[in-house]
């Protein structure tokens, strides 16, 4: 069951398989739950039927990716016992806090709301399930917070020292919560995860108007989710040259693994595509632009940027992974970008709900977003090697004392149940949003059509519907 390999290898395997199926469904939920809340919100100020469907229509997607989210992220923390009992043990006085402040805010909070978020409407009114619906944006919000503060943490570690058992211990919980490199992070990440939702929900909505362009459902969607794909996918990509710029000061490692740059150069090219090979410490076949890279990392054409021979061999990051997850991510990037201008283009000419060359590309861009976090988050996990916090605990020291052949069966079982599992839920979510979004009128009436002491004749009342 060790499938030949060490047990360092097969348990860093089994914890990215995890926390790649994890990381989908937040990065999917975050921005459905700001989604759901505005929706909600342009109902109750608008009361235009079309945007109650569509919150009756995405908040049964939520649900399903909220539950599939959660279930997959309890899984994966187990694997900080199972697998990685060397790093809970060091990094688990400043990484333990953290978590359990997600928990205890973000978690309780998304739990408390989410079932008056999701059925409370008619049983405790338009404004207490508008304040629910919102709670639970927050609360997701709240969540990537401590996630991405644990996790900038372990890359740009601050704010703590060592007790005499090795330990890292906290001296300074503001210094350790805003790092140098959470801000960045935390930024670029929520900003991924509404543009994943947007180009999830605008392939639906051209789906559906490749099928019936007058569907006023369809209609509003796409436009809603063309509006955040021009906007904000701009932001993102300055957003991501500044997080750049701050792993190039912190991680130089890191950037010379993404870039592929092994020799260190002032004026250093801009590789568009090459094979790296760390052995041979070159970049094969590289296609190169001279002094860009230089001038998009360093801001000047003449701008030193280390290579990774700059570092001594064991404090590498390998360069293959990085390379290529990097260039997939900025590449599906500048297609959003493109995308989104198509729209304004589109909308200028008053043909974004027919053109359907347009419609045709927003739906074969529906998975980017979850492909792009995927391979961000690759790159910023495999370029943090041979570190799991950074410069301070290697990954081969972090392990627990357990058997390849063990954690080679557990990673067995793990892509078994996994694909069964949330394969069927992913299956059930295509198959919701396949179906059009259509349903019936709401009325408009904001009162309690249940409630203690209001009678169904009271009811009747003051619905305007009985004879008195």
């Amino acid at each position: 069951m060790s499938f030949g390999q060490s047990a360092e290898l097969l348990a860093r395997i089994q914890f990215a398989f995890t926390v790649s199926f994890h990381f989908i469904f937040p990065a999917f939920s975050i921005g459905l739950a700001s989604y759901l809340a505005v929706l909600n919100g342009l109902w109750l100020w608008k009361k235009d039927a079309a945007y109650l469907k569509l919150f009756d229509y995405w908040k049964t997607v939520f649900a399903i990716t909220f539950g599939m989210g959660v279930v997959s992220g309890i899984v994966m923390s187990y694997q900080f016992g199972t697998n990685w009992a060397a790093f809970s043990d060091k990094a688990g006085p400043i990484v333990g806090p953290l978590m359990g402040y997600e928990v205890l805010t973000a978690f309780f909070l998304e739990a408390g709301f989410l079932g008056i978020a999701l059925f409370g409407r008619k049983r405790v009114g338009n404004g207490l399930h508008m304040f629910a619906v919102a709670m639970v944006a927050v609360g997701t919000l709240i969540s990537a917070t401590w996630i991405l503060a644990a996790n900038s943490w372990m890359q740009t570690p601050a704010g703590f020292t060592t007790n005499e058992a090795g330990q890292f211990v906290p001296v300074d919980w503001w210094a350790i919560v805003f790092n140098p490199s959470f801000p960045y992070r935390l930024v670029h990440t929520v900003l991924a995860a509404f543009l994943t939702t947007a180009f999830a929900v605008g392939a639906v909505g051209a789906y559906h108007l490749l099928r019936d362009s007058s569907n006023r459902q369809a209609r509003t969607m796409f436009s809603m989710a063309m509006w955040m794909a021009a906007l904000v996918t701009p932001v993102q990509i300055f957003v991501g040259d500044q997080h750049g710029l701050n792993t190039l000061e912190h991680q130089p490692a890191k950037i010379a693994a993404m870039e592929g740059h092994y020799e260190t150069h002032q004026g250093a090219p801009l590789i568009l595509f090459g094979i790296p090979d760390d052995k041979a410490e070159k970049t094969h076949f590289a296609l190169e632009i001279p002094k860009l890279g230089s001038l998009i990392l360093g801001h000047s054409w003449d701008a030193e940027i280390k290579g990774l021979k700059a570092f001594p061999p064991d404090e590498r990051p390998p360069a293959f992974l990085p390379f290529w997850t990097f260039r997939i991510m900025v590449g599906l990037g500048m297609l959003m970008l493109v995308v989104g201008l198509w729209s304004l283009w589109a909308r200028f000419r008053k043909t974004l709900y027919t053109s359907t060359w347009l419609h045709r590309a927003a739906l074969l861009m529906g998975p980017s977003g979850f492909v792009a976090v995927l391979a961000g988050w690759y790159t910023t996990e495999v370029g943090r090697q041979p570190y799991t916090v950074y410069g301070l605990l290697r990954t081969s020291d972090s392990l627990s004392n357990v058997d390849a052949e063990a954690i080679g069966a557990s990673l067995l079982a793990f892509i078994v149940v996994y694909f069964i599992v949330f394969g069927a839920g992913v299956f059930y979510i295509l198959r919701t949003v396949s179906k059009t979004p259509e349903g019936e009128e709401e009325e408009l009436y904001e009162g309690p059509t249940r409630a203690a002491g209001i009678t169904p004749v009271q009811q009747l009342e003051a619905e305007g519907k009985a004879n008195v």
